[in-house]
């Protein structure tokens, strides 16, 4: 199962990216020719009329396979950018022969150029009759748009068009204004006028597609790229690509920035069938992500080529996980040999390598809290003795495992082990688990941080990690725009808090190996972590580096650095106007008087352990749906935990539905603190478990929650079988040390 690690080279040679690179050239230098689209002048639009015209002759950026048109969808317009306000819109039209429109205006300036096919442009003098609703149309000239040859129509501009000839159609289409935000064009009902309507936009307009061929060969082609499932997270657990990373189509807004900094990166966009993915590549290009694509047919159409389906959450860290146990043969014991062992008073310590939030909520009793990264920097103080048996648990495999191996890889001399099976086991066995504790975490003394020092650096090193010093980093941050590049601090959330590195984000390490795809979308990127006490980062970027996917490097900050204080900020990005707040109080009177509904948006545990009472919860993807069966006149009220995503998607289902819909200021600690009423339970919940991935911990009936427990285990048994059907994964596991 071990992989051959495989080079990066990011020459972006594919054709999505030179595509992306030459529009992107393009729009630069329109951008410069017309300053101001509402004010272009006819010299301004034939200048770049002459550049779109090259555009064109490139002929191969825009292969007929990622723009397909068929007998049953003959006529097809394709989005290639497209600014936050509509502007300089660029689009591929594409159409069979005999394609045509009737006549029309834009209501904008537009350019049309050829790349291949021949569209026939027809103009026709527009002149007003008596009657108001009927004008007389006369033709003026025709020009056929073949590659090389292009058209300026201003504003007022009617015309036609036809593909004629025996050859398919494509045609670089260029307005000042994107064509699905201009209401007042019309079209007539005849080349000779008469009366005419409001013609709309087209039904749909698509995003450039790729084959599941071609993804499965892109993710190992050694360039950046980024697959992102658009469907709510549970949706999307259910079954998906291994390196697909959720991204709710929704929630973008507040993940994109973070899972993908870089906006000229290649994304591919995934879903079940392509009915979300379009909508999800139109959001990304307004908000500036340049080379985007759908996977063609979604997941269904990946599963019909052949390739393999997984399920679950985190599922690259889970196999890899699995991989280690199967490569490395990492011992393991028993619920019942470690009740034994604690009950007969042995020589043995159990650490917990989950978060302290997930060891708060249960544990073992006698365990030790102990993340991840945390392991080879303090385990010496909690079993200074090289005789005491280390067992590593978690609340199923992965953590148990990675962490044990973690240990074992780093040389201390103790006997190490995982709990096979985790909590999950310990339950399953009869037995009960402590909840509440807190975790606190001993300070290694300076000799053991010595020695854990030179086991986490000899690991680092066998790995392959680099270290950088401030003018390497001042150049991968100088390179950011041609390469992507995560800097994560890996330390406990108490220190990141304290004081950490400007810009840098917060990633605890034991989380980042466990959770990769939750940080760090893009397969091909830089990572650098922050190497404050010369263990922490050194034993996560080890394991990220046999994980593979990404370069990983080191940074030692300064002895006295500049530092930002408290959480990470949050940053949400803006396509619409905001959405009204609300206070807590202004919402309650509104659902007191009945003028209101609210909904609760965020996750439907949170839902259940408290929420306002009489809230439905619904994910924010079927909102749309569920507003318009109520009363006009009700006013739509968003609720989420933060209230940040709850403000997000307010202001986008508002700017769909034209509802008066408002976001309730504060989330639920506002709520709380105004002495509202709550409620707790699943009752109104709408969208079942499409926003997580149900955990069987939450089962209250022990039989569901036992079957839950053994599904999961086997589920987990049997991704090595499944990383063996999907091939090449990058993973490069260390050989034992020598």
């Amino acid at each position: 199962m071990t992989q051959t690690h495989v080079s990066l080279d990011f020459s972006g040679s594919d054709i999505a990216s030179r595509r992306t690179a030459a529009v992107a050239d393009f729009i630069a230098q329109a951008r410069r020719l017309v300053p101001d689209p509402e004010r272009a002048t006819p010299e301004q639009l034939r200048a770049v009329a002459t550049l779109l015209e090259r555009l064109g002759t490139q002929r191969e950026l825009f292969a007929a396979e990622h723009f397909p048109v068929s007998a049953q969808n003959p006529a097809q317009v394709y989005r290639l950018s497209e600014d936050a306000a509509g502007r300089y819109a660029l689009y591929l039209s594409t159409g069979l022969p005999g394609k045509s429109q009737p006549p029309h205006d834009h209501t904008t300036w537009a350019i049309i150029a050829g790349v291949s096919g021949n569209e026939r442009n027809v103009f026709l003098r527009r002149e007003t009759t008596q009657d108001a609703t009927r004008d007389s149309l006369t033709a003026e000239r025709s020009v056929d748009v073949t590659p090389g040859v292009s058209v300026v129509l201003s504003p007022t501009d009617v015309h036609t068009i036809e593909l004629i000839g025996d050859e398919p159609g494509l045609h670089l289409h260029f307005y000042g204004l994107a064509i699905d935000r201009l209401p007042g064009r019309v079209v007539f009902e005849s080349l000779e006028g008469g009366t005419y309507r409001t013609f709309g936009p087209p039904k749909s307009i698509r995003h450039p597609v790729v084959s599941p061929q071609a993804l499965k060969a892109a993710l190992f082609d050694g360039e950046e790229i980024a697959v992102l499932d658009v469907r709510e997270t549970g949706v999307f657990a259910h079954r998906h690509i291994l390196f697909a990373a959720s991204a709710p189509l929704w929630r973008l807004e507040l993940l994109i920035d973070r899972l993908v900094p870089r906006r000229g990166t290649r994304i591919v966009l995934v879903d079940g069938d392509e009915s979300l993915s379009h909508q999800a590549a139109a959001k990304l290009a307004r908000l500036g992500w340049r080379n985007v694509s759908v996977l063609q047919g979604g997941t269904d159409g990946w599963a019909a080529a052949g390739f393999e389906i997984f399920s679950g959450t985190n599922v690259p860290s889970k196999a890899f996980g699995e991989v280690i146990e199967h490569e490395k043969h990492t011992p393991w014991i028993t619920s019942d040999e470690l009740q034994q062992r604690v009950a007969r008073g042995d020589n043995i310590v159990v650490v917990d390598s989950r978060t302290p939030e997930e060891f708060a909520a249960f544990s073992l009793p006698f365990a030790h809290s102990l993340p991840g990264a945390e392991l080879v920097y303090r385990i010496a103080e909690i079993a200074p003795d090289p005789e005491t048996f280390v067992v590593v648990n978690c609340a199923g495999r992965t953590r148990s495992i990675v962490g044990a191996q973690t240990l074992i890889d780093a040389g201390i001399p103790n006997r190490v082990a995982s709990l096979r099976n985790g909590t999950m086991d310990w339950l399953l066995t009869g037995r009960t688990l402590a909840h509440g504790r807190s975790a606190t975490f001993p300070e290694p003394a300076p000799d053991t941080l010595a020695k854990a020092r030179e086991r986490a650096a000899d690991v680092a090193q066998r790995a392959g990690v680099q270290r950088i010093d401030a003018a390497e980093l001042a150049r991968f941050e100088g390179e950011a725009q041609e390469r992507s590049l995560y800097r994560f601090d890996v330390r406990t959330e108490q220190e990141y808090a304290a004081g950490h590195l400007p810009g840098w984000r917060w990633a605890p390490g034991g989380q980042l190996v466990q959770a990769t795809d939750e940080y760090a979308a893009v397969r091909g990127a830089r990572i650098v972590l922050a190497d404050w006490d010369g263990v922490r980062a050194l034993t996560t970027g080890a394991w990220l580096a046999q994980l593979g996917g990404y370069e990983v490097f080191l940074y030692t900050p300064p002895a006295l650095p500049t530092l930002e204080i408290g959480a990470e900020p949050v940053r949400v990005l803006a396509l619409h106007a905001p959405a009204p707040l609300v206070s807590p109080q202004q919402a309650q009177a509104l659902l007191k008087a009945g003028t209101a509904s609210v909904f609760d948006i965020d996750r439907r545990a949170a839902f259940e352990k408290k929420h306002i009472a009489g809230a439905r919860f619904a994910v924010p993807d079927r909102l749309e749906a569920l507003v318009a069966e109520l009363p006009e006149a009700q006013t739509v009220l968003l609720h989420s935990p933060d209230g940040v995503l709850a403000r997000s998607v307010a202001a986008e289902l508002a700017a769909r539905t034209g509802r008066d819909v408002r976001a309730i200021a504060g989330g639920t600690p506002a709520w709380v603190a105004a002495d509202l009423p709550v409620a707790q339970g699943a009752e109104g919940v709408l969208t079942g478990d499409d926003d997580h991935w149900y955990s069987p911990y939450a089962h209250h009936d022990l039989e569901l929650r036992n079957a839950g427990f053994q599904q999961y285990l086997d589920w987990e048994l049997g991704l090595v079988a499944q990383l063996a059907r999907e091939g090449t994964t990058g993973i490069r596991l260390l050989p034992a040390a020598g």
